[in-house]
């Protein structure tokens, strides 16, 4: 299970990365000379800009502009707006993702993520990792129920949370995308979103 856990942690980590702020040069390195990574990003990995242009040209002339184009222009990565019957973006403490952050001492770093709510699809992948990172902790202490509660309560947010509106956004971002970088992180997000409420599902059943 802990190999499965880091597994997961990882793609969570690196989705949030993907979808909460643009890549940069550090991020884009990673993703072309990661064979495993790239195996994610099967339309990027044939793509030809990324064989012919530099980092600096790909991430100001295609990846920059798509990013804005996916998260600020014509789509909304929040789930406020597609849970509330007004689409307004609750900003203030009486967002429905407050308790659980506060609950499990994960905080929003506003500055560094540069959104608006705490309901985010990149915070709250983030937060899946931050449950993730727990559980490993709590399984290297041999914490079983802590271990059990923290798996409980990954199953619990995907839920009420990410499962209510992500795999809409997601859609849409894959419709919308310019870019096969986003395109192909879409579809993995949600891939793995499907199938990681599958995994939790069936941990619970077998529990």
């Amino acid at each position: 299970m802990t190999e499965q856990t880091q597994a997961r942690s990882n793609i969570y980590a690196l989705l949030s990365r993907i979808l909460m702020q643009e890549i940069d040069s550090e991020l884009l390195k990673t993703i072309k000379q990661d064979e495993a990574i790239l195996e994610f990003f099967p339309n990027l990995k044939e793509w030809e800009p990324l064989r012919d242009l530099g980092d600096r040209e790909l991430i100001d002339q295609y990846f920059n502009p798509d990013f804005t184009n996916i998260s600020l222009l014509h789509l909304i990565p929040y789930e406020t707006f597609y849970t509330r019957e007004d689409q307004m973006v609750e900003t203030g403490g009486a967002n429905p993702v407050t308790d659980f952050y506060s609950a499990y001492d994960f905080i929003v770093d506003f500055g560094t993520a540069r959104v608006v709510s705490a309901d985010h699809i990149g915070v709250e992948f983030e937060f899946m990792h931050h449950l993730c990172e727990a559980q490993l902790k709590a399984a290297s202490e041999n914490d079983t129920a802590a271990v059990e509660e923290l798996l409980r309560v990954q199953k619990e947010f995907l839920e009420k949370h990410l499962m209510q509106w992500a795999p809409l956004y997601l859609l849409n971002m894959k419709y919308e995308s310019r870019t096969p970088l986003y395109y192909d992180g879409a579809e993995m997000a949600l891939e793995f979103l499907l199938s990681d409420n599958e995994y939790l599902n069936a941990g619970e059943a077998a529990a």
